[in-house]
């Protein structure tokens, strides 16, 4: 049976797909203002570099490798639970590392200094609020596993019904 791939699906793996490239370059290659990798790696040995990385970097591509493998079919419930609660989960420790602090103070003394020292020198939009402030790859990073989750969620309600509707439409257009 042929894969109907809907523009949905395209743009959870392209949001996947920078989530990825953000995951293996942030911490290691210079984007100018965008961040500070000296800085980063004052703060953290090598080997905790190569461990938050190959972690990080795995989950995104088994969510890849979920959406690469059932794009245009029928998704199993199990896959949309793992595609919505996997990212929600990340989305969470975004919330409490970045948002809540920034927002509320709750947990921000704690962050300040490492915040300052790691991303005091980096581009950021925002005002500095409680001691810090997101940074502008950190903010693009949210917002695009933001959307992912919008678009995992759409694609779990949506598409299954309309998978479907067409299986029932190429069921009828058989017996006819």
């Amino acid at each position: 049976m042929k894969r109907e791939i809907h523009f949905s699906e395209k743009l959870l793996l392209a949001g996947l797909s920078f989530i990825l490239i953000f995951m293996i370059v942030q911490d290691w290659v210079p984007l100018g203002t965008l961040n500070d990798v000296q800085a980063v790696k004052a703060e953290h040995s090598f080997n905790q570099l190569v461990t938050i990385t190959l972690i990080n970097v795995a989950q995104i591509l088994l969510l890849m490798g979920l959406v690469v493998i059932f794009m245009g079919k029928r998704y199993p419930i199990w896959v949309k639970f793992w595609l919505i609660i996997h990212q929600v989960c990340i989305f969470a420790g975004v919330l409490i590392s970045w948002w809540i602090p920034y927002f509320f103070g709750y947990g921000a003394e704690q962050k300040v200094e490492e915040y300052k020292q790691m991303f005091g020198e980096t581009h950021s939009f925002l005002p500095v609020m409680n001691g810090i402030v997101p940074n502008t790859l950190h903010f693009l990073f949210h917002i695009t596993l933001l959307l992912c989750i919008i678009l995992a969620i759409y694609i779990s309600f949506t598409l299954s019904r309309h998978m479907k509707n067409n299986k029932n439409d190429f069921s009828e257009k058989i017996n006819q």
